[in-house]
């Protein structure tokens, strides 16, 4: 092995791997202005997995900031000598289901601005005239799509980076990572060590073996994924056909041009994860460098099967090479990025098969994060803090990998429930939800009841929204939802996500982290947000003042943690503070209606005075339970808390009580069905870390001090300076209530679009199609007309004054049917 020239001592960021993946990285510090930089390969540039990638880049993906970063790919490689060829990209659908895909994503490419257009099946084969329309429906075509040569990009922005000041050193193996108190400080190769302050881990398939040098758990699994290069169809010498590239999902396939011949690939039914150990742990071998595996010809001939069927010239033609390649998988099949638990340890991984689409974007935003010490995009869906602790395991990891590998090109639909892996995590009642009909979903690791069979109303059989909206749906939503409303529900929140703050500090702390007053008298209950230094909302919560130096903060059951290491990344290292993970310690059941106070009453000694928004150690039954009144459905009510080996206790006491009350089990559809009438948000759709809470209609929560000079809270400056917000969260209800937007479709005015939908769904009570939107404030009077594309349909609606249901909240408060309550409850 060559021995590079004299490494450096020091350095500010080291970046591992020197793939497109690293290299894109080190090419936006460099044009950020970090000129103190160093990357290192272990081999030469390009030979991990970037080499051997077959190339396709197509932009509409499914979420805002995946599309944003591939649509800045595009426009970044325009710029780069890197043999971009911008032909186009089609995609079939030859089913039903699928054409409501191709109508859906032609609606949200219009939010982005892409040229996203329908086509006919005859318009397909006219543009690629060696495939078939045989079965095909419509497609869609993306003019601005391609491919290029990975090799290639990937030099061209290596020597970007050179030019702006990067250090790149090859054949040099990265062989420890220094960890002092919590903080990366080093590098350790080969060649010698390199102190640092920041270290990328950008090795592709590499990562998890490079992260547990620092004792880290990066979640990706190596996959053998393989593709076959034709000889020519006709004469070099005739040029190229300029095809765009296809891609046929309900054949599991895709093409691209390559001189004369055609690249063909796809994803099978039955994986290949490689190089695992009988621990299921990675293992690769340390000179599979530059390498492919051997061809796997078995595996693929259902994907050759396949080719054939849309383009018969495959049948015959000549095979150059078969490409059999390993590619990193995440067990969600989105990318591995961010700042680890280790400070200044950063992942940039697992990009599934289309990191080179992605290459552009992921260099920026990681780049941008690197320097600001917080991501400029909201990238939840794609920070590794979203992987809990039981990815630790690499049983479980592989068979959520599997799973998302052999259903790559299936269309996943809203609600769809993932299966590998189940059951995981159960609350303490899962088996009397069994044994009432429920049917369980899936988030984090959690089995929660998304409704009970038992609860279907025949009549409600008439109300189930067309196309998508009805595929993972049941009347017994709507039935949980009236009895809510109408008597009272029993929830199972276990899932939800509770988190302690304590300590001497703990309340000096949250008031600089949090834009409302949580610093209020023990036992009462803030709503309130965390913002990013951009003001955008990165938390959303409650905060309850459980003690002096104590503090419970209840977050979503997928968000903990993420607010998790949000707070933890905040806390000063001085002791003064400590923040614990408690959601399994406790069982949680929601108690919700007009009829809540006739269930709970009989069964405590102890009064239930206290009012909305405040929270009191009572006991229920034989059970010691501390009772929040709190809702997120708008009724009257309690979230009850009891540590979780009392929980099945508890259920049964509520129940027992509930039955003469009209006491019904609900599941969380319903739930979300209740909190969309009321207005309530939801983090990560409705409100995002790109979002400020005068944007969302939260300015309630935002406490006068903000502009104080920074206002004592993290993100007032930037809420400060940031003037009249431009855009506004507003409900939209839609003239026909069987046409329910689920999230991203463009909202028109006077036909021009002006914003997409955050979440939608069916308000029970109201009778109506309801969906919340950004639009411009110019448009967000109520009463202004609308229309949003529901799957290629423009369907009229108007926007309405919030929330649609109790606007004086008086049912939240207390003003109830059944026994009447003290004037102090309210």
């Amino acid at each position: 092995m060559p021995r590079p020239r004299e490494l450096p001592d020091r350095a500010r960021v080291v970046v591992i791997g020197g793939g497109v993946g690293g290299t894109s990285i080190a090419y936006h510090l460099a044009q950020l202005g970090e000129k103190d930089v160093v990357l290192l390969d272990r081999d030469e540039l390009t030979s991990g997995s970037t080499f051997h990638s077959a190339g396709l880049v197509g932009q509409l993906r499914s979420s805002v900031s995946l599309t944003t970063m591939m649509m800045y790919s595009v426009e970044l490689y325009r710029s780069l000598d890197c043999g971009w060829v911008e032909c186009g990209g089609i995609r079939l659908a030859c089913t039903p289901e699928r054409e409501e895909e191709v109508h859906r994503q032609v609606a949200w490419a219009r939010t982005f601005g892409l040229p996203l257009e329908l086509i006919s099946g005859d318009e397909a084969v006219e543009r690629f005239p060696l495939m078939v329309g045989d079965g095909v429906r419509v497609a869609s075509l993306l003019p601005t799509d391609g491919y290029l040569d990975p090799s290639q990009l990937t030099y061209a922005l290596a020597d970007g980076a050179r030019a702006g000041g990067v250090q790149i050193y090859t054949h040099t193996r990265v062989t420890g990572i220094a960890v002092r108190s919590g903080r990366v400080v080093g590098v350790a190769t080969e060649w010698g060590a390199i102190e640092c302050e920041r270290v990328v881990i950008a090795g592709g398939m590499y990562a998890a073996e490079l992260g547990r040098l620092a004792g880290v758990r990066v979640p990706i699994v190596p996959m053998a994924h393989e593709y076959l290069v034709t000889q020519p169809f006709r004469d070099r010498s005739e040029g190229p056909w300029n095809l765009p590239t296809l891609r046929d999902p309900d054949n599991l396939i895709y093409f691209r041009e390559e001189g004369a011949g055609l690249v063909m690939g796809g994803y099978e039914r039955d994986c290949a994860p490689w190089a695992l150990d009988d621990n299921l742990v990675d293992r690769i071998p340390p000179d599979f460098n530059g390498r492919l595996l051997e061809e796997d010809w078995p595996r693929f001939e259902e994907i050759a099967v396949a080719s054939r069927r849309r383009v018969p010239a495959m049948e015959d033609v000549k095979v150059t090479k078969l490409i059999n390649g390993p590619e990193a998988f995440t067990p969600d099949n989105e990318f591995c990025l961010g700042e680890t638990e280790v400070d200044g340890l950063f992942v940039a991984a697992g990009f599934c098969a289309h990191g080179l689409a992605g290459a552009g974007g992921i260099g920026r935003v990681m780049a941008e994060w690197i320097v600001a010490g917080e991501p400029q995009l909201d990238l939840w869906r794609m920070d590794i803090r979203r992987f809990g602790p039981q990815y630790r395991s690499p049983a479980y990891t592989l068979k959520r990998t599997r799973e998302v590998y052999e259903t790559y090109y299936d269309i996943h639909y809203p609600n769809e429930e993932r299966a590998a892996g189940r059951p995981l995590k159960v609350s303490s009642n899962y088996a009397w939800h069994g044994e009432h009909g429920a049917a369980f979903g899936e988030k984090s690791g959690w089995e929660r009841v998304n409704w009970y069979e038992s609860n279907v109303v025949d009549g409600d059989a008439g109300l189930r929204p067309r196309g998508w909206a009805g595929m993972h749906w049941s009347p017994a939503i709507g039935a949980e939802h009236r009895a809510c409303r109408e008597a009272a529900a029993l929830f199972d929140e276990s899932s939800f996500s509770k988190l302690e703050v304590s300590g001497p500090g703990a309340a000096e702390f949250l008031m600089g982290l949090c834009d409302n007053d949580v610093a209020r008298e023990v036992g009462r209950i803030t709503y309130t947000q965390m913002l990013n230094a951009r003001g955008g909302i990165e938390c959303d919560f409650t905060v309850t003042r459980l003690g002096e130096e104590t503090f419970g903060i209840v977050t979503g059951t997928a968000f903990g943690q993420h607010d998790a290491s949000w707070i933890r990344r905040h806390a000063p290292r001085d002791g003064s503070v400590t923040v614990t993970d408690v959601t399994s310690r406790w069982a949680c059941f929601a108690l919700w209606g007009p009829r809540a106070f006739d269930v709970l009453e009989p069964l405590t000694p102890d009064a239930l005075d206290f009012p909305y928004m405040s929270f009191r150690e009572i006991v229920v039954g034989d059970v010691p339970v501390r009772a929040l009144r709190v809702t997120f459905v708008g009724e009257y009510g309690w979230e009850l808390y009891c540590p979780a080996e009392y929980g099945a206790a508890l259920w049964r006491s509520l129940w027992a009580s509930g039955e003469e009350h009209g006491l019904v089990a609900g599941g969380y559809r319903a739930i979300d069905s209740l909190r969309l009438e009321k207005g309530y948000r939801v983090w990560g759709a409705d409100i995002t870390p790109d979002e400020t809470p005068y944007e969302a209609g939260l300015s309630f929560c935002v406490r006068e001090d903000e502009g104080d000079d920074g206002g004592g809270f993290l993100g007032a400056e930037a809420l400060a300076s940031r003037g009249a917000p431009a855009k506004q969260l507003v409900c939209i209800v839609l003239e026909d209530p069987r046409s329910v937007a689920l999230g991203n479709e463009p909202v028109s005015v006077g036909g021009t679009v002006v914003g997409r939908v955050t979440s939608g769904g069916f308000g029970y009570t109201v009778g109506c199609s309801i969906a919340y939107a950004y639009v411009p404030v110019a448009y967000a009077d109520p009463g202004t007309a609308v229309a949003i594309d529901v799957f290629g349909t423009w369907v009229a609606g108007e926007i309405r004054a919030e929330p649609l249901y109790d606007p004086a909240s008086a049912r939240v408060k207390g003003v109830q049917t059944g026994a009447a309550l003290p004037p102090t409850m309210s």
